[in-house]
């Protein structure tokens, strides 16, 4: 049996990392680990909290918040405070605000400590922004996976109005490119392609032929 590698997935918004992930960690019998989901939960209690988005409330938002990621029949499952939480994190309004909350420097760390924990056990595949340069420095396999702007809004307004959400493809455009913008600029664990970082743009390529080409590299590394 193969070494079981803890694998590091990182790019911006839109580029099918948890899809990717997800699919590649079910092929090799590895654990997927969904960071964004994790701030996205602090994001939806702070809106859900009704308290201005700023640093002072995202940091006692954050405080006693418990994020538990489960896989329940096949299907990777988020509760906060012990609740379902899986679709009420996928909205357009959470989207707009994990940006914010992500750059707080307490919500990383707590995260951190327990994204680093999880990745002890080996046998994962973890994804986020900032795994690679920040939270798994020392990751056996690391990726940077990406696309363009415009195909990825075009990802997302698919997967929106499949879910019976009105949107328009126009403005999630303009949300990836300023969210873009943001955890790029951003003061803390900013987004960035590590440097022993493996680029995959998945532009032009489908689902199945990104999983391929991750399992080759995490197969070699």
């Amino acid at each position: 049996m193969s070494e079981l590698k803890v694998v590091a997935v990182d790019g911006p918004a839109g580029a099918g990392k948890s899809t990717i992930s997800k699919l590649v960690a079910g092929r090799l019998g590895y654990t997927y680990i969904d960071t964004g989901a994790m701030y996205r939960a602090v994001a939806l209690k702070v809106l859900e909290s009704k308290l201005p988005l700023e640093d002072e409330e995202i940091m006692i938002a954050a405080r006693d918040v418990d994020i538990d990621l489960r896989n329940e029949d096949g299907v990777n499952k988020t509760y906060l405070d012990g609740r379902d939480v899986s679709t009420e994190i996928r909205t357009l309004e959470v989207s707009r605000s994990v940006s914010k909350v992500a750059a707080v420097g307490f919500v990383r760390e707590r995260l951190t400590e327990l994204q680093r924990s999880m990745a002890k056990r080996g046998g994962v595949i973890m994804d986020g922004r900032d795994i690679g340069t920040v939270v798994l420095p020392d990751a056996d396999v690391k990726i940077f996976l990406t696309a363009s702007v415009a195909e990825r809004a075009r990802r997302r307004y698919d997967e929106l109005k499949a879910k019976g959400l009105d949107v328009e493809l126009g403005s999630i455009e303009r949300d990836i490119a300023a969210r873009d913008k943001l955890d790029s600029e951003r003061e803390i664990a900013p987004l960035k392609q590590a440097d022993d970082a493996i680029l995959i743009d998945s532009t032009s390529m489908t689902i199945e032929e990104v999983a391929d080409k991750m399992i080759e590299l995490i197969n070699r590394g």
